[in-house]
């Protein structure tokens, strides 16, 4: 564009002007392509923190998962624990009832080996008195 302004400038006073244009321009250019790097991030913070807040809804959710199952868990392992101890007792019982069984029957035995050595005293071979 013509300037009417005045006398005509001079080369070195028109070089200056276009250096200092130059400048101008390599500066707002160096302005526009950071303002695009910083929009580019921008939308990039925005497109994590919406992940973000999908991962953290979903470890919510996995935690109330996580903890139903950990009570079920717990409810199963108790109803077991008191269904062997239960076991444990009917067993111990069972044993005691055996060992009185045993006791009776060998009692019987030694009676009876008694009652044989008192009709023929050579019977006494087998006899176990423990």
């Amino acid at each position: 564009m013509p300037e009417n302004d005045g006398p005509p400038k001079t080369t070195e006073e028109t070089l200056k002007q276009w250096r200092a244009a130059e400048r101008t321009v390599a500066v707002a250019r160096r302005g526009r392509l950071a303002a695009e790097a910083a929009a580019a991030a921008a939308a990039e913070a925005a497109e994590a923190a919406a992940a973000t807040a999908v991962a953290a809804k979903s470890a919510l959710e996995a935690m109330a998962f996580a903890e139903t199952s950990a009570a079920k868990t717990a409810a199963a392992a108790k109803a077991a624990a008191m269904s062997t101890r239960v076991d444990v007792a009917d067993a111990d019982t069972e044993t005691s009832m055996a060992e009185v069984d045993e006791a009776e029957a060998h009692q019987k035995y030694r009676d009876a080996t008694a009652r044989a050595a008192q009709r023929d005293p050579g019977a006494r071979e087998n006899d176990d008195t423990r």
